[in-house]
């Protein structure tokens, strides 16, 4: 026998370690291991770290063999991982119908459990029982099981296990929008049994279970707010999962295409997207969160930002650091001293005691070392192994156990709470802690050099953060036809036709989500494969070989069969260019992006002689190879093939035909275009049976009538189709208000407005009988009526051949839809000639109306067919996964609805028409705003920064408040004018108001086409090139409004620009401003909805998107601290929040949130706001209290007496005293700059002052 080395030595007594603590308790049937010898169950999360150890201990004696027997122990050890690995896989398979159910509903009844009997693999308690939804748990699993598989270990066995782990796959797919109980199973840090949106169940981490023992909501006043948040750590182990196991044989080196693994890369950068945007925070309701490391660093690799790696662990350790370990987060009550154990939850109140007496977790210092051996900072990793040194308990034969925590004693919890970490804790919980325990031996082996950080990490993983070389986008343009080929030619650009590119064939992205439905279907376990959805420009940006030929396939946003964005064509160069700059930071793929334009004659110029100017011009600049912040290289797809990204979709073989026809709903219709190059109808391929199936679309027949030019309009001028809207809703029985989309400037005059009138229609009344009384009810629309005074519809029908334009066929349609049904057949031909559908016709109509870029006539039939933005749901999820939540419909509650959580998308399309009332105009323009902000979300998260709640409806009611400014219109015009705007046009308005810049809106004199109703409307934004110097002050307008106030009106300016730019910049001092002069009523009069000025309007633009001054709830949080709650408009905000909540918690900022939404005026809510700030600042004042509860509603009109009093020093008019209506807040004071001696901060220094003065010493302050 030879001797044993030094290092064999060393080897053998980290065996004998592994043996002791972790292999002692493995299930010899199941390879499960308990939690520790008290819990007897088998956590997922638990097993798969606590057999790291054993696996690296396997590399490292295969790797350093000094006999024969070292070879033995390592084939042992590694069978060991293997056993447990298929253990864990068999308790999840014996689940599968809850896999199956999952992928649809996201609920926390249908997903897998997270902790299994140890002995039997079977459940160990009922789904309402425990927090099971722990996604991370799921993804940690998926993870592993590729470094191990990736490592030469054999785990899985036949195709069924393969087809179960991709749908796995799916299963957490929806992870970053799914509300779970994170890596500490306790969701939301009250313990109260709520879950979050984990960044652990989107990342990855945690230790063991605890005592959650069953899920229940409570009914405080908390609910709305703590209900389902994200905490990343678990996002981050998703995305890690989801990278690792792309592309993995599961079979290893005996594997082939069938055992090869999928993921869409959409659905990882959807992940790598939310984490970048909310690091170093880890939930909604912790701050910050030491499970945070397992993200930063191994196992998952997750964060490519380097600084955004150093920060959070900088944050972690700064924050949660102690003597002994790490605490978890902060006002962790587990296991503490002020825990009351005969409870099973938390009160919210009582998380302030576990402040500063948090249990510390030696397991997070295990985690450090790993980090500093993977990033080669061997300084960090001596001080914490040291560290840890220091804290290990030595068991039985001298072995160094790793302790779950420690915890401070009961009787020096004062001594604790006066001096943090001073106190000597001790040891609590399991011992050894075996997920601890296995990653301190795994760090002993890197640290010693057993073991490499290449093996324990063969898909190098860890270089996620390193340098990554600028991709280069292939874009490859053809052609629908030959003389859209010829036109490209004539202007210097050489493209292909559709045709001329076989054999690739090219689809579009909707046929691709349809062949990915059958990826990973199963009859034998009744899995049905991935759920049809969206696929994004990652994954359409790769060639497809299936049955040996190549397939290349449209981006989603050239899609116009549901949604109108499409049918613009400046939108699509706006999407184009998001998506190449989105392709260019995102790709991650060997090879570059192909993306496949096609030019196709609904981007022809309104003549149809040429290109479209705006896709014309994009087209050169791609030429010239850099587009959106993105280099680009236009090429034909033949030269692109070899240097692009190729997946094999192996599914699709002859084998599987028998799954292909059938069984599927299709004929979506995508046009002739694709029809012509792709398959035969007469191949006897299946698959290419299968796609002709799903390209299938019959020729468009022309039924509608032409309409009638010259002809009378079907109903009278006065009957506008916001008037047929709400007799329809009448006729329905709808017991929804008619509300209007106004913004409450002045008193409101009528509480029944027209159902489009965004805004407070601006006319005086004309004596008590006015024309208020007509709207008080749905107007009679005349239709015709037979001999029994029923609705003739025939002779709707003869009507609908007479009309004189597109709206009036629209309105007569809508009418026999309600009336009669989509599916009526209305007899065009006459009676017994056969008919056509009114949903058919409405297509048809749809069609075009899009031809003509009516656009609000567009939105009026997308309404009728309650047609749904194919992304609807994605921009929904992403806006909420940014810590973003979303109201629908108009202030206030309950009319306007809160979303909180991602929604299906049937579910949320009902939501939004639900919530707008009988104006299915406004559901469609809802739905179309919500995508808008998704992509500013994505592309421009800066403009977020400071807004936590998007109330869409009050986004609506002030971009129609700023075109009726700019365009001197009513707000009836100005919502028929928002409603026509383009949809490049609608997001740029939005972007302006978004951003806060000046912007300019252009009213061209005639209609954009001959058979258009509406006129024109660009927005532009506003440079030094735009406006001299004069009129960049403001006062060549204000010389003008003068003039104009003595010649007795306006007169209307076919370019205007927004107030802003045109207003002077402090009302506030009225001697500097003349007074109107008029006599009587209407006569000159200058009223503030005609001509407000610069900080009303920016006040009205931050409170409608709930924009806050930074540091602004940080701010609250200290005033609560100082009293006893802050009343705002009748709503009260409790001190004690403070002792549930942080200040840095999204959570809190929700809260407040929930509070100042109440207010309906945007403009009193920032004066609110701008309140707070000044308390915000006595706060600061060394004092113990500021008063009991705070009425900032007080303060503020206390602030507003003393401006008025001061404008009635200075001998103002009445005019210059007006006060709102609503409010009782004097106009002027509204447009006031914040700052000088008559700005808004004066007085509310003031009045705060003055509220509380009996609080304050006698020399803070001296009044002047």
């Amino acid at each position: 026998m030879r001797s044993r080395s030094n290092s064999g030595v060393r080897l053998d007594g980290y065996a004998r370690l592994v043996q002791e603590t972790i292999l002692c308790h493995q299930n010899p049937v199941t390879g499960l291991l308990p939690a520790s010898t008290q819990k007897k169950d088998a956590w997922v999360r638990d097993n798969v770290y606590s057999v790291l150890a054993v696996w690296g201990l396997g590399m490292a004696y295969r790797k350093n063999a000094d006999r024969d027997e070292d070879k033995a122990k390592a084939y042992e050890l590694e069978q060991s991982v293997v056993k447990l690995m298929q253990g864990l896989l068999q308790c999840m398979m014996r689940q599968v119908d809850k896999v199956e159910r999952f992928k649809h509903t996201q609920s926390t009844k249908d997903c897998l459990h997270a902790k299994y009997n140890t002995p039997t693999c079977a459940t160990v308690v009922r789904d309402d029982q425990w927090g099971h939804l722990q996604v991370d748990a799921t993804s940690i699993y998926l993870l592993m099981l590729a470094q191990m598989t990736a490592s030469g270990l054999r785990i899985i066995s036949n195709l069924d296990e393969v087809a179960f782990i991709q749908n796995l796959v799916f299963y957490i797919e929806a992870a970053y929008k799914v509300a779970d109980y994170g890596m500490w199973e306790r969701g939301d840090k009250t313990n109260q049994g709520i879950p979050e949106l984990n960044g652990s169940s989107v990342g990855m981490a945690k230790v063991q279970e605890l005592h959650l023992l069953c899920i229940q909501r409570t009914c405080c006043l908390n609910y709305v707010l703590m209900h389902d948040y994200i905490d990343f750590v678990c996002m981050c182990v998703l995305q890690a999962a989801l990278e690792a196991i792309d592309e993995l044989d599961l079979f290893g080196a005996h594997g082939g295409p069938k055992s090869v693994i999928h993921v869409l890369p959409d659905e990882v950068e959807h992940c790598q997207s939310i984490l970048s945007s909310m690091l170093p925070r880890a939930s909604t309701s912790k701050e910050i969160d030491a499970g945070l490391l397992s993200v930063i660093s191994f196992p998952a690799f997750a964060v490519e930002d380097t600084d955004l790696v150093t920060m959070t662990k900088s944050e972690i350790i700064s924050k949660l650091q102690g003597r002994y370990g790490c605490c978890r987060f902060i006002r962790d009550g587990y296991l503490c001293p002020k825990e009351d154990p005969s409870r099973l939850h938390y009160d919210p109140a009582e998380l302030k005691l576990f402040e500063n007496i948090e249990c510390e977790w030696p397991v997070f210092w295990t985690y450090l070392i790993l980090d500093g051996i993977f990033t080669g900072d061997q300084v960090q990793v001596q001080e914490y192994r040291e560290a840890l040194e220091g804290v290990l308990i030595r068991g039985k034969n001298g072995i160094k156990l790793v302790p779950e925590l420690y915890a401070v004693p009961r009787d020096k919890v004062q001594e604790e709470y006066n001096n943090p970490h001073s106190v000597d804790r001790v040891a609590m919980g399991q011992l050894p802690h075996m997920w601890g325990q296995s990653l301190y031996i795994l760090g002993c082996l890197l640290a010693e050099g057993f073991l490499a950080p290449g093996e324990i990490d063969p898909l190098n993983r860890r270089f996620s953060t390193q340098f990554k070389p600028d991709v280069v986008v292939q874009v490859c343009v053809v052609a629908e036809s030959e003389e859209i080929q010829e036109m490209l030619q004539d202007a210097g650009i050489t493209v292909q036709k559709m045709s001329e590119v076989l054999p690739i064939r090219i689809l579009p992205a909707r046929i691709l989500s349809h062949v990915y439905v059958r990826l990973g279907n199963s009859k034998k376990l009744n899995l049905s494969g991935r759920p049809y959805r969206h696929i994004g420009v990652l994954g359409t940006s790769k060639f497809y070989e299936i049955r040996n030929q190549s397939y290349i396939f449209t981006p989603q946003f050239l899609d116009q069969h549901h949604f109108y964005l499409a049918l613009d064509n400046q939108m699509i160069v706006e999407m184009l260019r998001t998506e190449l700059a989105y392709l260019s930071s995102c790709w991650r793929m060997t090879g570059r992006p192909t993306l496949t334009f096609p030019i196709t004659s609904s981007m022809l110029a309104e003549d149809g002689d040429g290109i479209d100017s705006c896709i014309l011009a994009t087209l050169q600049k791609i030429q010239d190879g850099y587009f959106g912040g993105a280099r680009v290289q236009m090429s034909d797809l033949a030269s692109v093939q070899s240097t692009s990204f190729h997946t094999h979709l192996s599914f699709l073989d002859e084998e599987n035909d028998d799954t292909l026809l059938g069984d599927e709903e299709v004929g979506d219709g995508y046009g002739e275009e694709y029809n012509t190059f792709g398959p035969s109808e007469d191949s006897e391929d299946v698959f290419d049976q299968y796609l002709t199936q799903l390209l299938h679309s019959t020729t468009t027949k022309r039924h509608l009538p032409p309409i009638q030019r010259g002809k009378h309009h079907i109903f009278s001028a006065e009957h506008t189709t916001r008037d047929i809207l709400s007799y329809m809703a009448q006729v329905q029985g709808l017991n929804i208000p008619m509300s209007s989309m106004y913004l409450p400037v002045r008193p409101m005059k009528s509480q029944h407005r027209k159902s489009l009138n965004l805004l407070e229609a601006h006319h005086h009344q004309h004596g008590p009988h006015g024309k208020q009384a007509k709207i008080h009810s749905a107007p009679d629309l005349h239709l015709p009526q037979d001999s029994q005074g029923n609705t003739d519809f025939a002779a709707l029908v003869r009507q609908l051949k007479e009309c004189p334009t597109l709206q009036d066929q629209a309105d007569i349609l809508y009418i026999l839809y309600v009336l009669k049904g989509a599916d009526w057949l209305v007899e065009l031909s006459g009676t017994g000639q056969g008919g056509i559908s009114v949903r058919s016709l409405l297509e048809e109509l749809y069609t075009q109306a899009g031809a003509c870029k009516e656009w609000g006539l567009i939105r009026y039939i997308s309404g009728i067919l309650r047609k749904r933005v194919e992304v609807l749901a994605e921009a929904c999820t992403d806006l909420i996964s940014h810590h973003k939540q979303l109201t629908v419909g108009l202030p206030p509650e309950p009319r306007e609805r809160v979303i909180t959580v991602p929604l299906p998308p049937e579910e949320l399309n009902t939501l939004i028409y639900e919530a707008s009332g009988q104006d299915i105009s406004v559901a469609v323009l809802t739905q179309e705003i919500m995508v808008y902000l998704a992509m500013y979300v994505r592309s421009q998260p800066a403009l977020f920064g400071d807004m936590l709640r998007l109330r869409i409806g009050l986004i609506m009611q002030v971009m129609a408040t700023e075109l009726a400014r700019s365009l001197h219109c009513s707000g009836e015009e100005a919502s028929e004018s928002l409603m026509s705007l383009s949809p490049f046009g609608m997001k740029n308005l939005l972007h302006h108001i978004l951003s806060g810049k000046e912007f300019g809106v252009e009213r061209s004199m005639r209609p954009i086409q001959s058979a258009a109703t509406s006129p024109a409307i660009s927005i532009h934004e506003l440079g030094h090139t735009g406006a001299t110097k004069t009129e960049r002050t403001g006062i060549h307008k204000l010389k003008s409004e003068i003039k104009q106030i003595f010649s007795g009106g306006f007169s209307l300016s076919s370019n205007v620009t927004s107030p802003r730019s045109t207003r002077c910049s402090s009302p506030s001092t009225p001697s500097g401003m003349l007074s109107p002069v008029s006599t009587g009523l209407g006569e000159g009069q200058l009223h503030w909805e005609e001509r407000q000025g610069q900080w009303l309007r920016r006040r009205r633009l931050d409170g409608a998107i709930n924009r806050v001054p930074m540091g602004f709830y940080q701010k609250v949080w200290k005033i609560l601290q100082k009293c006893h709650g802050l009343s705002m408009d009748g709503y009260v905000l409790p001190s004690s929040t403070t002792r549930e909540m942080t200040a840095g918690e999204i959570k809190f900022a929700v809260q407040v949130e929930s509070v100042l939404n109440h207010v309906p005026q945007p403009e009193y809510r920032q004066l609110l706001v701008e309140t707070v700030m000044v308390l915000g600042l006595i706060a600061d004042v060394d004092v113990d209290s500021i008063g009991g509860i705070i009425h900032v509603d007080r303060v503020l009109h206390l602030a507003n007496d003393l401006f008025i009093a001061d404008q009635k020093a200075h001998s103002a008019g009445d005019y210059f005293l007006e006060k709102d209506a609503a409010t009782g807040i004097c106009n002027f004071f509204y447009d006031s700059a914040p700052s000088g001696s008559y700005g808004t901060m004066t007085y509310l220094s003031k009045a705060a002052i003055t509220y509380v003065q009996d609080f304050l010493p006698s020399s803070t302050c001296l009044m002047q």
